[in-house]
């Protein structure tokens, strides 16, 4: 015979909280300045370990200028080379599968041919890809 498990109690999940940078700053200057622990500001001002400490790391880039990790400018910038990373790789592929089909002209994408227009002018551009120009 089975014995029924013994039901753990679930915990809530709290709810998402947002703070301000005044108060990011505030807890960051208490770890770093005032050398409190993590954990002790983390239970003080009632937030996760995780989160704190996520900032403290953060903020410890930006005061040495990303010797110790990203800074905030940094990471800004990479963040927007993923996204044209991702879109250069998505027209790259839309490109592939126009020079690859008899018909181009019914894979048309506006932001394709917008996209193409910015960087050389339509009659510079192969034959096949013709019908993508403004109409």
């Amino acid at each position: 015979m089975s014995t029924p498990m013994a039901e753990s109690p679930k915990r809530s999940r709290r709810p998402r909280r947002r703070f301000d940078d005044d108060f990011k700053a505030q807890a960051v200057r208490l770890v770093l300045d005032e050398g409190k622990s993590v954990g002790a500001v983390a239970r003080d001002l009632d937030l996760t370990e995780t989160a704190l400490r996520e900032w403290v790391h953060r903020a410890r880039a930006n005061r040495t200028h990303g010797r110790t990790g990203l800074t905030t400018a940094e990471r800004e910038e990479l963040a927007q080379l993923r996204k044209e990373n991702r879109q250069l790789r998505l027209e790259r592929e839309i490109l592939k599968n126009l020079s690859r089909t008899g018909m181009p002209c019914l894979l048309w994408h506006q932001k394709l041919q917008t996209r193409l227009s910015s960087l050389v002018p339509w009659e510079q551009w192969p034959p096949a890809y013709w019908c993508l120009r403004a109409r």
